[in-house]
């Protein structure tokens, strides 16, 4: 009787001990992560753009064609539809949402035609094609396309999957929080 009871105990304050460890263990995942956003640092879990740890370099200059940037997106119907579905992540952002990883293909003044794929000035993009439908089926309205207004910046990824601004359209460059560089990261 007296063994039964003393294994009892030893299971009791194992399970006791593992709790502990596993709550100080969550505690300091939760403690990086936050020193991490702090810092700059951004893990991306999106097959948009490479698997793991990202870093966020200060842009002092406007976005240019050609820049891989880290962007807040608007809180606006499209964005929120989106979260809904499942394409974007909850986030620090303004609206809830977490911040996008795109390349910048268009700035202000330039003309983005959509058809079956995005062309820029003219210029075909490459892996730029439309598509009908998510990976559920679920209808996509392409955005219709135009002269990229002031202030705004056309963003890309060539992800097929990816929802960028072949559907949502031009943001505001003033939602960038600056160039996305990458630290540690897998492309499976």
């Amino acid at each position: 009787m007296k063994l039964v009871a003393t294994q009892r105990c030893v299971k009791s304050s194992q399970r006791k001990k593992a709790g502990q460890i596993l709550l100080a263990a969550a505690a300091l995942t939760g403690l990086l992560l936050l020193a991490a956003a702090s810092g700059g640092l951004r893990i991306n879990m999106t097959p948009s753009e490479p698997l793991g740890l990202w870093r966020i370099v200060t842009l002092r200059r406007p976005p240019a064609v050609g820049d891989l940037v880290f962007i807040c997106p608007p809180d606006i119907e499209a964005m929120r539809e989106a979260r809904a579905r499942g394409y974007l992540r909850s986030g620090l952002c303004p609206g809830g949402f977490a911040p996008l990883i795109k390349t910048v293909i268009a700035t202000a003044g330039e003309n983005v035609e959509i058809g079956s794929h995005v062309r820029v000035d003219g210029v075909l993009v490459a892996n730029s094609a439309i598509s009908k439908s998510d990976g559920r089926g679920r209808p996509l309205v392409p955005f219709a396309g135009g002269i990229v207004p002031i202030g705004k910046v056309y963003l890309h990824s060539s992800f097929v999957g990816s929802y960028d601004s072949r559907y949502f359209g031009p943001l505001p460059g003033s939602g960038v929080l600056g160039l996305a560089q990458e630290v540690l990261t897998y492309v499976p």
